[in-house]
């Protein structure tokens, strides 16, 4: 079995699912005591906000960099960045390491397709709703993406770091993110992207309009197939 090196932290809470998805993923496909052979690097999330919050990009960049080669030398054979909006650095990421990195939109792109959805809503935060190092991934994929509007991409924001990110779930912002899907469904959306790692805990098929792709569920579940391949 390869050993997958995450990148946690952003934030710890979705982080736990990656391990849990991961691990679930070998139980179900090996049987008896089998679990994932894990290294992880859990960043500071307050450090990254702030780099992100001050448009700090390459700051931000760096500090992952240095989580990922500090994964390839413990013996990591890939690595996944348990979180969307940090894929803007990807690139430089990789740079410095000379295992693979997961992108964890290449992993949602292949499973839209899969089911043959090429017109799909993105929630996430602002970042990834409104830059393009995300969306363009799956538009070059032959994905039409769609995104709320700007007095919902703050709330849906909002939502992501003042609530979620702190492990608080309520039932306010799900009735707001059930409503939010309902009317981009309505604009002709086929499904939805959970393009964040934290919206998962909010949202998932039983109180959505559209069908659900949940990127910690696809992103974690990908890392086990690999690491379990011969």
């Amino acid at each position: 079995m390869k050993t997958i090196g995450l990148i946690g932290g952003m934030s710890w809470e979705s982080t736990v699912t990656y391990y849990q998805v991961i691990n679930e993923a070998v139980k179900d496909e090996l049987g008896g005591l089998h679990s994932a052979k894990i290294l992880l690097y859990s960043v500071d999330f307050a450090e990254i906000e702030e780099c992100q919050a001050k448009g700090e990009w390459e700051r931000s960049g760096e500090i992952l960099a240095d989580a990922a080669m500090r994964l390839e030398s413990a013996g990591a054979d890939f690595i996944v960045i348990c979180t969307n909006t940090m894929h803007k650095v990807v690139d430089q990421i990789q740079a410095k390491i000379r295992i693979p990195i997961i992108h964890i939109a290449d992993v949602t792109a292949e499973a839209l397709l899969r089911d043959g959805i090429n017109r799909v809503a993105l929630l996430g935060t602002k970042y990834t709703m409104t830059q393009d190092f995300y969306k363009e991934r799956l538009v070059q994929k032959g994905i039409s993406v769609m995104i709320p509007n700007e007095k919902e991409i703050e709330k849906v924001n909002d939502v992501i770091y003042n609530e979620l990110c702190l492990g608080i779930v309520s039932a306010e912002s799900r009735e707001y993110f059930f409503r939010l899907i309902m009317r981009l469904k309505e604009e002709g959306a086929q499904a939805v992207i959970l393009g964040c790692t934290e919206i998962g805990l909010l949202i998932s098929q039983t109180n959505s309009a559209l069908p659900v792709y949940d990127t910690t569920w696809i992103h974690a579940r990908t890392a086990a197939e690999k690491a379990m391949e011969s």
